[in-house]
């Protein structure tokens, strides 16, 4: 396992341009940004997490408010743009300056176009190998309550930033299991066509677990290893596969899902749900109060996730040379100024940049003059001010 630093120095990331058009609230947006934390600031309801989930779209997937491509666009956009979007960015990586741009392209199919230096990439996968993302907003205040999906997403993200390969084997397991579904609908008998879906299942199933329970162990000595104000998290998955890749070998583990699936065809078109990956769910636990988190009230719940996040921005760091950018959404207002401190401290040691938004321009006065500060107005005009230190 590769070692996690105390005091991380990881290579700097961060969006130094961001353009946005026909995005949510914005027509047309230019902010120029450097490497520094960028705290927006501005009364509810002004774009403010709009600007955030701009980012996230630098990075693969449906963005932190898991968005229809549809639902993105400005609402009011000129006729001529109608359905269309863009967010293009320039971004300072490990590997230098990338200019990326991404948004919705009307045509013959509804799909998301992504950029790399002007190049047309071949999928949006491709991003996740030259940046990734982790954020906190508001809505996931409930995830350690809600079902088991949100936690199995939350935590697969976190998987992207260490292997940006897990997304597609996520694809190529669902993909293999609903065509396997459609076949146990059908009552299908068609025996060759089940083995090879179930020989491809078993393949990226325990591919998955492995990545899963690889980065499980990578947080959980990034979280021994933390000091400061913030409540350790024991992590636990449960998940067949995840259990078995605990006691025997991989090869073994996909010959035996394999074989389950087999077996289970009866049962399953008796109703009886699929075993796999797509069942495990994250078990978190405050480790102080040896409580589960879902337990635990809902500052030490958002406590519990900042803990985590930072963990895995320090083990991203070590394994990639640079952590995520973090998207931090109304963060601040939940915290004592102890823990506020230390999050604003944290982010700056890890070197890589932080997007945080609030109502009260004063819980970031911590941050001085290390940030850069932007208010964000009624009319959805975003102005440069100076820090609180400035």
């Amino acid at each position: 396992m590769d070692p996690v630093p105390g005091s991380p120095a990881f290579l700097p990331v961060g969006v130094t341009r961001l353009t946005v058009q026909n995005f949510r609230c914005y027509e047309r947006l230019r902010l120029e940004t450097d490497l520094r934390p960028v705290v927006l600031t501005g009364p509810n309801g002004v774009g403010k997490t709009n600007l955030l989930e701009a980012v996230s779209f630098l990075a693969p997937g449906r963005g932190l408010r898991r968005a229809k491509l549809s639902d993105v666009v400005r609402h009011g956009a000129p006729h001529g743009a109608q359905g269309e979007w863009a967010v293009a960015a320039a971004v300072h990586t490990a590997s230098g300056p990338l200019d990326i741009g991404t948004g919705r392209a009307i045509g013959p199919s509804d799909r998301r176009i992504v950029r790399l230096n002007g190049e047309p990439a071949r999928s949006q996968a491709d991003l996740g190998t030259v940046l990734s993302a982790v954020w906190l907003t508001p809505a996931m205040d409930r995830l350690f309550t809600e079902n088991s999906s949100g936690r199995r997403r939350f935590f697969d993200r976190l998987v992207y930033g260490l292997d940006p390969d897990h997304a597609s084997r996520l694809s190529a397991f669902d993909k293999a299991y609903r065509q396997r579904q459609r076949l146990i609908r059908d009552q299908s008998r068609e025996r060759l066509w089940f083995e090879a879906l179930e020989e491809a299942m078993a393949g990226h199933a325990v591919a998955v677990a492995a990545a899963r329970r690889d980065l499980l162990n990578r947080l959980a000595a990034a979280i021994d290893a933390s000091d400061g104000p913030f409540p350790k998290a024991d992590l636990a998955l449960h998940g067949l596969l995840e259990g078995w890749l605990g006691e025997r070998s991989a090869l073994h583990a996909e010959e035996d899902y394999r074989l389950l699936l087999a077996r289970n065809r009866p049962l399953e078109l008796a109703g009886a749900p699929t075993e796999g990956p797509q069942r495990s769910d994250l078990a978190v636990f405050h480790r102080t109060k040896g409580m589960p988190a879902a337990l635990c009230s809902t500052g030490e719940q958002k406590a519990l996730l900042i803990a985590m996040l930072l963990a895995q921005a320090r083990v991203q760091g070590a394994c990639r040379g640079s952590a995520p950018l973090l998207l931090l959404d109304e963060v601040a207002a939940h915290l004592d100024d102890t823990r506020r401190r230390a999050l604003y401290q944290e982010l700056l040691t890890l070197g890589a940049q932080a997007w945080l938004t609030g109502t009260d321009r004063s819980l970031f006065a911590g941050l001085d003059d290390q940030a850069q500060f932007f208010a964000v107005g009624e009319d959805h005009a975003v102005v440069p001010v100076l820090g609180a230190g400035q």
